[in-house]
């Protein structure tokens, strides 16, 4: 880097890493009764954003950290008020598979599949013959993702967008899922991460990348049974067990067979759009958690959905879950049983999610000396994060931080367990993980300087604030400033949140 590699001052980046024991504690922070104003303004930005902006530092001290901090939980709560800055507009624009609907995607992928098999036929290129139809989707999928993360001001809106498509995640390299995932996120999550939990886990198990990824377009009882095909589990067992009940949530094996049955028949037309096959649907009656369900149709498969949002367990592990990534890896069990409450008692509202969300973020556990630098990045969250901090600007090919996030074992769209990634800090700190992230420190470092923006130091000081500690400032103080930027985000203060 410009002459100075990183290695050059090993001793104290170890310090900063805590190399030497393979493993980052959290910041040294003394331990006080409270957060200060300040840090409650860094804390809501590293919690409730993908980090601060110069920007946001600048606007903390114009209008002081209590009432910026107001204006700011608000403003996230109501994200459609927010308006997007032009530049993200013309960027988003610019992305031309966007606005296709699923009809088209499967249009194009089959059109894909159809030429790969001509090719190989006649002994020509496969993946030539892919290439302009299917990789530019999931390419711009991948890129509105990113630059919505990082750049729109509806940042709680992007980390719940994270946040639930993990829960509802589906694989990108499974079949056709490749072209639908973006469609996949733009209308069965987007819209619906602080709206109603119910609408939400209806669009996701109406989509076709859900029914493509958990085989339940294949899933087939009755007589159509008989020809062949039979019933298919996958993603009955998967939406008891990951998107509404939990592990621990009361039913059994049978229950997970029962209800495969009634969402017999649930499958996508040829348009790619959600349809009923009576046909494929088993028309006997079923006992599932304890009740009995009379032959209904597509109804059957609705009124699971009803009682699977509505039930106490769902509560349970929806808050247990939003609590995890929000809060700390093991939440306070007290702040986990009102969120479930709340997600009880708002069923009816079209912002029950927000009012869960707002439950969490006012209440005494959120803001407690105890959580401040409790949460570890996910290398999603550190690549935001930093890109943010020292005001990257938008850049042109997304491919380069799509590589380091697959290199850092998180590609985007890319879990291939319907568990998702994990938010957790046993999940991500490792040493080769750790390795990549520094990595990526003076990887951004270089850029910077090469491109004439610079690399500031004191800049990003300023917009961390109170997030990095008296220690680190010390010891990064002492390196040579070309040095400076990069050992600031490798340091652990700023690989938690």
């Amino acid at each position: 880097m410009d002459g100075l590699p990183l290695s050059c001052c090993l001793s104290r980046r170890r310090v900063l890493l805590g190399a030497a024991a393979g493993v980052i504690a959290r910041p040294g922070f003394a331990r006080t009764a409270s957060l200060t104003p300040d840090e409650r303004a860094v804390h809501a930005l590293n919690r409730l954003a993908f980090g601060p902006r110069p920007a946001d530092a600048a606007a903390i001290q114009a209008q002081g950290p209590e009432r910026w901090l107001q204006d700011f939980i608000d403003a996230q709560l109501a994200p459609e008020r927010i308006a997007l800055p032009e530049r993200l507009t013309q960027r988003l624009a610019a992305l031309d598979t966007l606005p296709l609907t699923a009809d088209e995607l499967m249009a194009r992928y089959r059109e894909g599949q159809r030429l790969a098999r001509e090719a190989k036929r006649e002994g020509a290129v496969v993946g030539d013959a892919r290439r302009e139809l299917v990789q530019p989707i999931a390419q711009q999928a991948r890129a509105q993702r990113l630059l919505r993360a990082i750049d729109s001001p509806a940042q709680l809106q992007e980390l719940l967008v994270d946040f639930w498509f993990n829960h509802f995640n589906v694989f990108a390299g499974k079949g056709a899922v490749a072209v639908l995932v973006g469609d996949y996120e733009l209308r069965a999550i987007r819209p619906h991460v602080l709206g109603s939990f119910r609408a939400m886990l209806g669009a996701s198990a109406k989509h076709p990348a859900m029914l493509i990824y958990l085989d339940n377009a294949q899933s087939v009882g009755g007589p159509a049974a008989r020809a062949g095909r039979g019933l298919n589990e996958n993603y009955a067992r998967e939406l008891m067990e990951l998107h509404t009940l939990g592990v621990d949530g009361g039913y059994a094996q049978r229950d997970v067979t029962e209800l495969a049955r009634m969402l017999t028949g649930w499958t996508s037309g040829p348009d790619a759009e959600f349809r009923f096959e009576p046909r494929r649907h088993d028309a006997g009656t079923k006992q599932w958690l304890g009740r009995k369900i009379a032959p209904a149709g597509q109804a059957e498969g609705e009124q699971a959905l009803d009682v699977l949002a509505a039930h106490p367990a769902t509560a349970r592990h929806i808050a247990g879950q939003l609590a995890q990534a929000f809060v700390a890896d093991e939440p306070p069990l007290a702040l986990v049983q009102r969120m479930a409450e709340r997600f009880l008692a708002t069923q009816s509202r079209p912002d029950q999610l927000g009012q869960v969300m707002r439950t969490m973020i006012t209440s005494d556990e959120f803001w407690r000396r105890e959580t401040w630098g409790a949460k570890f990045k996910t290398p999603y969250q550190y690549l935001l994060s930093s890109l943010r901090a020292v005001d990257a600007p938008l850049p042109e090919d997304m491919q380069p931080l799509l590589g380091a996030l697959a290199q850092a074992g998180m590609p985007l769209y890319g879990a291939q367990t319907p568990d998702g990634y994990k938010n957790t800090a046993a999940a991500w700190m490792n040493a080769e993980a750790l390795a990549q992230r520094i990595q990526l420190a003076q990887t951004l470092n270089q850029r910077l300087r090469r491109s004439g923006l610079g690399a500031d130091p004191g800049a990003l000081l300023a917009t961390l604030g109170p997030a990095i500690s008296a220690g680190t400032r010390e010891t990064v103080a002492a390196e040579p400033v070309a040095l400076q930027l990069a050992l600031l985000l490798g340091s652990p203060d700023f690989m938690h949140r």
